[in-house]
């Protein structure tokens, strides 16, 4: 098993699928073209042996609609990417909107960082997704908690208790728009319309962020947060991501303007 410290966890959130929908292999592609040497031609069998797929692109496509993107991988464990797509059903997607949501999973080395941007870009826009980020694993565990409601010794359920204080988040099923990020990553890709709900850029407030930002083919953005993967046990990079929180209230339903 990889260790959380030495992976990538990337998610993205786009609309759900229509009749013919090419999005999951639009999703793939995109990833192989982004991350050199990067072919996804295995899945796993429920024993965790690699299976090949001769016709990999003919099976994306003839998959049942609830699976949306079975997993598929590079099949080498030494260098384990991942990637997959599942149904969030509207019961639990803000704005009561049945969503798309794409994992992947990718080694924290020299290789995929310097093509981790272009990864996250490739997924999202792919996927014609909202917004996305690509965060380090450790980091992923701490955010999770923001998200995650606390029960009680009689078994109350109560609201989030993030660590390192970090504010608490609304689940997305509490969040009024899809547009809307549920929380912050390293990478974030918001889409054109996810960046208008957020008010992003404001060129006197973002000059920080605008330099560690692009715009994308579709008009969206990539936004790196801190320039190394982003480390919460490093206070410059904790304090990065609570000034950025700050900054933007709308995210994980914050705002008055995102109240259900």
């Amino acid at each position: 098993m990889v260790a959380l410290d030495d992976t990538l966890h990337l998610k993205v959130y786009a609309p759900w699928l229509v009749d013919g929908d090419t999005r999951p292999l639009a999703v793939v592609h995109g990833m192989e073209r982004a991350l050199p040497g990067l072919r996804l031609a295995w899945t796993i069998s429920d024993e965790g042996q690699f299976i090949l797929l001769p016709q990999r692109d003919a099976w994306v496509m003839e998959t049942q609609p609830d699976e949306v993107l079975p997993l598929l991988c590079n099949g080498d464990e030494s260098h384990f990417v991942t990637i997959s797509g599942f149904k969030l059903w509207a019961s639990a997607a803000p704005g009561g909107q049945t969503q798309l949501d794409v994992n992947a999973e990718l080694p924290l080395d020299a290789t995929t960082l310097a093509a981790a941007e272009a990864v996250l870009e490739a997924v999202a826009e792919g996927a014609h997704a909202h917004w996305g980020r690509v965060t380090p694993g450790n980091a992923s565990m701490d955010i999770a908690l923001q998200r995650a409601r606390t029960v009680s010794a009689v078994g109350t359920v109560g609201p989030p208790s993030p660590s390192r204080g970090l504010p608490a988040l609304k689940l997305p099923e509490d969040i009024r728009s899809p547009e809307i990020p549920y929380y912050l990553g390293w990478l974030n890709y918001w889409s054109a319309a996810s960046a208008q709900a957020i008010g992003f850029p404001d060129p006197a407030r973002d000059a920080e962020l605008l330099s560690r930002s692009r715009r994308t083919a579709t008009g969206g953005w990539i936004v790196r947060l801190t320039e190394a993967p982003l480390d919460l046990d490093n206070p410059t990079h904790l304090e990065a991501l609570l000034l950025a929180y700050e900054r933007f209230p709308e995210i994980g339903g914050r705002s008055d303007l995102s109240a259900p």
